[in-house]
């Protein structure tokens, strides 16, 4: 492609344009002129539609307005009643963020009021919502981001360059190929790579949490991974076994942009921080520091749910809701221009949950599917009304013998469903009254899914929209902030249902809870998550007794004699769900490679997809290389 930047310039009028720079995929053109910016006369529409790229107009930072003077000029022209809380000034890119309690209110009716801030003071307006529960970490993020804001200008720019400045490799032949180096015929440690003559990109990059050693990592010595050929990293979601390895590569010279949604970057930098502080804790050398974390937030580029990006000059992005977690996403990538078509589903829910919205099946162009399988064995087909059911009967047996149940979740998707169950059940008196302590990043990281209700399911979004129907601000939640706390929970007497994490038992506040409790019969343990092989969980939860800890340098043996309970509410499709997807994505996968998922569910998987729907299916082992196209 020749210099897209000097071809747009041609077709805009001459002397308007003093700067022209690419942020990421989208460009952006700079103006001196007033009465350009304010009125350009349609010249900017005909180059979006000459050129079918995303191209903004935006004031030369010399035009702005001083930033004390911009903030009264905004609060002339906004109503009080729009409650605005903070502003952000991003000098480099001319922009302000405005936080305000009824966003609605700043942007006026059909956007008049940002196009009245916008001529007033040539900032141009972005308005975000204030969350319901303020998150320490996403203002963590935005100071980050905005203090190195010339940093991020050259990175969106040297990534555009990378986009459109031409073809890096000799392209003789056409092929696209993807290497398994991790999450094959097993779950944990997800990562895949996508190549094709010119780019190459990284699906995940996580690690298996109940594993050691290297058996922890993907096989990023495979012959075909080499970082500094590494053009995107795409995230499906931030759970650490899709994203705990990120950092790492900043680590190891990969200066490249990582593609998620918004909420995928806030939490998955929350739970890689949180281990570099459980690894610490445990006494051993962290994998990558709080510095390579920021390194990640500063090269992230998000993207929103049907947003069409280009991450290389021959592979186009789309993230489509996956219904996993919060902004959990089905990869699609477009590659040589209509090429080849290829999803990968990441961890998936085809079902409406409490939290989320099904996931999508339907996308412009599909050729091949990878798809996950963590529920696809043929017993993997759960009763969600049943399992709610059986929670409730443990919950009320377990408070009336004056016990506590203890629940260890995930960080992000389990817990908020946990949470949105139990406060309506205690609303329904359904089960009786008592506090429900949320402990680890379960608060940071709900406080995240209030700062996002466009990705929640209607229902909830709605509850939080009106902060008194808000289900996550209920009396009944009590934070839990320091083991000093944790220690009064264990030893006061009465009912309580703890959420804690690690969900697998593999560290974190959850292990604590249990060994102060396991050895009562009056106390029960519920799983409700996925125990990979070789963790605690596993192990508790298949029947073994006597648990040993090393506690202060001495080996500790503690009885189980707590009640172990195991209810399915996932955020994985079950098997009957995996099935339905592929029968219902349109237009029908002509491949469809299942991943995710322990060796026999991954091939009980694949030959009924095979045998159902006549569809080629393929479920291979780390480390093999499939050609795709």
């Amino acid at each position: 492609m020749p210099d897209i930047l000097k071809e747009i310039l041609k077709v805009l009028p001459e002397g308007k344009i003093d700067n022209a720079a690419f942020e990421g995929a989208n460009i952006v053109v700079y103006t001196k002129d007033k009465d350009y910016f304010s009125d350009n006369k349609g010249t900017i529409r005909k180059a979006v539609q000459e050129f079918k790229k995303r191209i903004e107009l935006r004031p030369d930072n010399s035009l702005c307005m001083e930033q004390e003077k911009a903030k009264k000029a905004i609060g002339k022209l906004v109503p009080a009643e729009a409650g605005i809380q903070e502003y952000i000034f991003d000098p480099p890119r001319s922009q302000v963020v405005i936080h305000a309690d009824k966003p609605g209110l700043v942007i006026g009716k059909q956007g008049e009021l940002l196009r009245q801030i916008a001529n007033e003071t040539y900032w141009v307006p972005f308005v975000k919502r204030v969350p319901p529960i303020r998150s320490k970490l996403i203002e963590s993020i935005r100071s980050v981001l905005y203090e190195n804001a010339d940093e991020r200008k050259k990175f969106l720019d040297r990534t555009g360059h990378r986009i459109y400045d031409g073809w890096l490799r000799e392209k003789k032949h056409e092929w696209v190929r993807l290497s398994c180096l991790g999450a094959s015929r097993q779950v944990g440690r997800t990562c895949f790579l996508i190549q094709t003559p010119e780019s190459r990109v990284l699906i995940d990059c996580g690690i298996d949490p109940g594993e050691e050693g290297s058996e922890t990592y993907p096989f990023l010595d495979a012959p075909e991974f080499n970082i500094s050929e590494i053009d995107a990293v795409v995230v499906t979601h931030s759970h650490l076994d899709h994203s705990g390895l990120i950092p790492y590569l900043f680590k190891y010279g990969y200066e490249g942009p990582v593609y998620c949604t918004y909420p995928t970057r806030d939490v998955m930098a929350l739970l890689q921080l949180d281990m570099i502080k459980i690894q610490r804790n445990e006494g051993k050398e962290p994998l990558y520091t709080s510095e390579e974390v920021r390194k990640m937030v500063l090269h992230t580029i998000c993207l929103d749910y049907d947003e069409v990006a280009d991450i290389t000059p021959d592979v186009r992005l789309t993230l489509y809701n996956a219904g996993h977690i919060l902004g959990s996403s089905i990869v699609h990538l477009n590659i040589g221009n209509g090429l080849h078509n290829f999803a990968y589903t990441g961890d998936l829910k085809y079902a409406r949950t409490n939290v989320l919205e099904p996931g999508n099946t339907q996308f412009p162009r599909l050729e091949t599917l990878m798809m996950e399988s963590t529920y696809g064995g043929k017993d993997n087909v759960m009763a969600e009304q049943e399992a709610d059911e059986y929670m409730i009967k443990i919950v009320k047996e377990t408070f009336e013998r004056g016990g506590k149940v203890l629940m260890p979740v995930l960080g992000s998707g389990r817990a908020q469903e946990v949470m949105v169950i139990v406060e309506r059940l205690m609303r329904e008196k359904k089960i009786p009254d008592a506090p429900i302590y949320i402990d680890g990043m379960l608060w940071d990281i709900t406080a995240i899914h209030t700062a996002y209700p466009e990705y929640l399911g209607r229902n909830l979004r709605q509850q939080i929209f009106h902060k008194e129907n808000n289900p996550f601000l209920s009396d009944v939640f009590k934070k839990v902030g320091s083991h000093k706390e944790r220690m009064q929970i264990v030893e006061e007497e009465g009912p309580c249902l703890i959420l804690a994490t690690s969900g697998m038992m593999t560290g974190g506040p959850s292990v604590e809870y249990f060994k102060h409790l396991c050895e009562s019969s009056k106390h029960a343990l519920v799983f409700s998550c996925y125990q990979p092989p070789g963790s605690m969980g596993y192990r508790i939860r298949g029947g073994e007794k006597e648990i040993m800890f090393n506690e202060a340098g001495k080996q500790i043996v503690r009885k189980v004699m707590m009640d172990v309970h195991k209810v399915e509410i996932t955020n994985h499709s079950d098997r009957r769900q995996l099935m339905n997807y592929v029968k219902r994505c349109n237009p029908q996968p002509r491949k469809v490679i299942v991943v995710h998922g322990e060796a026999s569910r991954c091939l009980d998987l694949a030959s009924s997809i095979h045998k159902a729907y006549r569809i080629e299916t393929v479920a291979p082992k780390n480390l093999e290389v499939i050609r795709i196209k």
